[in-house]
């Protein structure tokens, strides 16, 4: 019997200042979705997305304001439950469901949707090199032959460079009528395969000056683009499109299931 990996990182602290930590463009659900019309174009009328590590939904929101039948999953419970308050708020039918990518064979049948996201930063919470094929594995099974996952991820190998460090935002975020400062620490270990954190604290400064701080500390497994690379195609998936680039920040990949 194989050993099951359980991901620790919960989010159920940041859920609350979640959107803080997205960017302007990425706010709202139709721009959001909008940013990947390249892939979507790709996909059948009326098709059957997930939205997997869907944070606080704009993402499934937007993809079901285009009509599609979304599906928005997450570990966090937290987040799936700010996903169905926005799917109510913008009227959006999305299907929501708390779920770990382990999990997911469990909620849906082989072969079920045209297309999975997998975005946001999300897949290196997956516990090293057998948490992520692992959870790799489970989204390619749910996808249709031909169907595509589209993947974004840092540039690891950039964040790695930099070492343990304080990022501090330069500039107020304002959300909800309030202005916050994000922090992020990182705790860089010194080898790749072992467990790394990240800090993340939102800062919010409301008009009498008194701060309010939320902060959640997220374990994290880095990897190479090249093992990313590797990994798609052990569990069935061909890339078809990269955006990988060694100096850029983020990058993106589109592979389809063979």
């Amino acid at each position: 019997m194989s050993e099951v990996v359980v991901v620790t990182t919960s989010y159920n602290a940041l859920a609350e200042v979640y959107e803080w930590l997205i960017s302007d463009a990425k706010l709202a659900p139709a721009e959001f979705a909008a940013s990947f019309d390249d892939v979507l174009s790709l996909l059948p009328s009326n098709a059957h997305v997930l939205d997997c590590s869907c944070g606080t939904g704009q993402l499934a929101v937007g993809l079901a304001g285009l009509g599609m039948q979304v599906v928005a999953t997450d570990a966090s419970e937290a987040m799936v439950r700010r996903t169905a308050e926005l799917s109510e708020e913008f009227r959006a039918p999305v299907r929501t469901v708390r779920a770990d990518w382990q999990e997911l064979p469990d909620h849906f049948d082989d072969d079920t949707f045209d297309m999975v996201f997998c975005v946001g930063n999300s897949l290196h919470h997956a516990v090293g090199a057998r948490g992520r094929v692992a959870a790799l594995e489970s989204m390619s099974r749910l996808l249709r032959r031909g169907g595509r996952l589209v993947l974004t991820s840092r540039t690891w190998e950039l964040v790695r460079a930099r070492g343990s460090r304080l990022d501090i935002s330069d500039r107020l975020v304002r959300r909800n009528g309030r202005n916050a400062v994000v922090v992020y620490r990182w705790e860089i270990a010194s080898h790749w395969e072992e467990e790394h954190h990240i800090e993340i604290a939102v800062a919010q400064v409301d008009a009498a000056g008194s701060v309010l701080v939320r902060s959640e500390l997220l374990s994290c497994w880095p990897y190479r683009y090249d093992e990313l690379a590797a990994e798609l195609h052990q569990v069935g998936l061909r890339t078809e499109r990269s955006t990988y680039n060694p100096e850029a920040e983020n990058y993106m990949v589109v592979a389809s299931k063979v």
